[in-house]
């Protein structure tokens, strides 16, 4: 990575402690390297030509518990290696681990308490170099990479992946875990749902960054995702798929750690795109216990957010066991229905000017409240009235009475279902 505000960030430290220091990634690949080099050993001279640790090296700083610090760590020399002693500094931002900065010793006579005493005085500096870690080069490094690679994986039902995925310390050993998924949805008018073909634009509306090459597009996404949720505990991984970004949560995780979620991934897109998102939507699956049944969670989570996306009834945090009637959609895998109920066919094709149909929509979702539906239409309730009995005339049959409201109300849910975007496997 060439970033010269870290390579200046690094020298400013090398001069303040007087020592050659050098910076590389979670991956052990060289980020950048100060030019104070009065006591370089052959292994960081080693390491400066090859810009990556070499295997017997990190073999032995991994074995000195780099890989879990939070603080300092003194690794001792290893004059096998040709090695001398150095501390190694854990970078973190908000308990993410961006970095390590390696700070070597002179000599074997030049203990390792020394640097430790020195580092408070540019602890504030040394924060500052995780923060411009964090904002230029974590989403993309290959660590990263192939870590968001596996929970994917994990979460499209590949066996061999969920079961690596139970060795990982962010699932902590046991569930229940709840998945999330994050959709950016550009709105499309309801009469697309409403008189189906004639209109509409097709399965799913698009973000204005999709359609591009989608390595890109999961890289926003990873990046996204990443600095939405750096330090919302109860959000213990996020991956980026090329439409979306996909959470592994904490099965407890509550609504206001979700709600800073939204936002913050409302600022990254604009701070990163240079555009007003669009309507960002959070789908949340049912608890699961075990990494084989995250992919049953994803399902659900994407699920949530289809239907989220076509009825406005639903909130744009979204869990799954709030869609209704749109689980029985997603179980039945209906993919375009042709003519579900001919009564509704009847209605939408009498319904030139989408007078009938939301408001007998409202009317079945407010539970039969004329005064709720004339308030949110900004009708008079004796237009209400008029326009039910307009239905009653075309169908031939009271849209209130049991059956006909059940094949009714079914119907507009399943010609909006029709126009929910689309995911990969859905």
């Amino acid at each position: 990575m060439q970033n010269q505000a870290i390579e200046d960030v690094v020298e400013t430290i090398a001069q303040r402690l007087g020592r050659g220091l050098s910076l590389e990634d979670p991956d052990g690949v060289l980020l950048a390297y100060s030019s104070h080099q009065t006591s370089a050993d052959r292994v960081r001279v080693a390491f400066l030509l090859s810009k990556r640790v070499p295997a017997d090296v990190n073999e032995w700083q991994l074995r000195h518990g780099i890989a879990q610090a939070v603080r300092a760590v003194a690794v001792p020399a290893n004059e096998e290696l040709g090695m001398l002693g150095r501390v190694c500094v854990p970078l973190l931002v908000r308990g993410f681990r961006v970095g390590y900065l390696w700070v070597q010793q002179h000599s074997s006579d030049d203990p390792a308490a020394g640097i430790l005493a020195t580092l408070p005085a540019v602890r504030p500096v040394i924060d500052h170099l995780a923060e411009l870690l964090l904002e230029t080069d974590t989403a993309s490094s290959e660590r990263r990479v192939q870590r968001e690679a596996t929970f994917l994986a994990g979460c499209r039902g590949v066996a061999a992946a969920a079961e690596e995925l139970r060795g990982w310390r962010e699932l902590g050993g046991r569930g229940p875990w709840r998945l999330a998924v994050l959709f950016e949805h550009a709105d499309e008018p309801d009469r697309a749902r409403w008189h189906g073909d004639r209109g509409a634009r097709g399965p799913g509306a698009a973000a204005p960054y999709r359609g591009e090459d989608p390595n890109e597009a999961a890289l926003l996404q990873r990046t996204l995702a990443l600095q939405a949720t750096v330090g919302v505990t109860p959000v213990l991984f996020s991956a980026g798929a090329p439409d979306s970004a996909v959470l592994l949560c904490d099965g407890a995780v509550g609504r206001a750690a979700l709600d800073q979620v939204l936002e913050r991934f409302r600022m990254e897109v604009v701070k990163r795109t240079g555009r007003a998102p669009g309507r960002l939507i959070l789908g949340l699956s049912e608890p699961v216990a075990d990494p084989r049944d995250l992919a049953a969670g994803y399902l659900q989570a994407q699920y949530a957010v289809q239907a989220a996306a076509v009825d406005p009834q639903l909130e744009s945090l979204c869990a799954y066991a709030d869609t209704g009637v749109y689980q029985v959609l997603a179980a039945l895998g209906w993919q375009a229905p042709a003519a579900v109920s001919g009564r509704f066919e009847e209605l939408a094709e009498a319904d030139r000017m989408d007078e009938l149909l939301p408001v007998l929509e409202l009317l079945y979702d407010k539970n039969g409240s004329v005064q709720d539906v004339a308030a949110h239409l900004h009708l008079h309730r004796s237009s209400v009235y008029n326009r039910l009995a307009r239905v009653r005339a075309v169908i031939g049959a009271d849209p209130l009475a049991g059956p006909v409201r059940l094949d009714l109300h079914l119907a507009l849910k399943s010609r909006r279902w029709r126009s929910r975007p689309r995911f990969e496997q859905t």
